[in-house]
């Protein structure tokens, strides 16, 4: 199942898994993978907040305002679905048959054609360039700034950093996440984010995990 992220700065990308999501996200985010999943994480979230979003979105009419958060919802679900996905290329027509020439031209043209191959031959061996790494200043900036007040990431956070810490089934019940997500989230988010992340299992107790401040 697609899941999409949503960071601090209202970046929306698709993931095919959750566990994808946390081993590629290196800031903290809110995930969702369904339109109820986006209407309960953004019920509480400011009107501007809702604006900001939908404007971020590629092709979308600038708004200035909401309706509602259920229609925001139903709105920003609709417009995120082809994210991610690959535009299939376009067939060219048949070339139409062309009438035999002479045996002199067939030969030059065969000529031009091995000369045309190798051309494309060597061109096909140049190495693609690298995409550049964000710089690395940058991403420390946005990671120290910690998660948003009232998403899930904070939640999440303040939880593991309890004196006990918070078992995978707190987790679990208080994100409304399954246990792939929860394990998806601490070893890729969390960990990317800076955290340094405690999981151990006391005899007879479940899975914990506790953030060491």
């Amino acid at each position: 199942m697609t899941t999409f992220t949503i960071d601090q700065e209202n970046n929306i990308s698709a993931f095919a898994t959750a566990e994808e999501a946390g081993a590629a996200s290196t800031t903290p985010f809110d995930a969702f993978a369904s339109e109820k999943d986006l209407a309960e994480l953004i019920a509480a979230w400011p009107a501007d907040r809702l604006v900001a979003v939908w404007n971020s979105l590629p092709g979308v009419k600038p708004a200035k305002k909401v309706k509602d958060h259920t229609t925001a919802a139903t709105r920003i679900w609709a417009r995120i679905q082809d994210l991610g996905d690959t535009p299939k290329p376009e067939r060219e027509p048949a070339k139409a048959a062309e009438p035999p020439k002479p045996k002199a031209e067939r030969k030059d043209k065969g000529g031009a054609q091995s000369a045309k191959g190798a051309a494309a031959k060597g061109k096909a061996s140049k190495k693609a360039t690298p995409a550049k790494a964000a710089p690395k200043g940058k991403k420390a900036a946005k990671n120290a700034a910690g998660p948003r007040d009232g998403t899930k990431m904070a939640a999440v956070i303040a939880l593991m950093q309890r004196k006990g810490g918070a078992t995978i089934f707190e987790l679990m019940e208080k994100m409304g996440w399954q246990k792939h997500t929860v394990r998806g989230i601490v070893a890729g988010a969390l960990k990317k984010a800076g955290y340094t992340v405690e999981s151990f299992k006391p005899e007879g107790g479940e899975r914990t995990y506790r953030i060491n401040r």
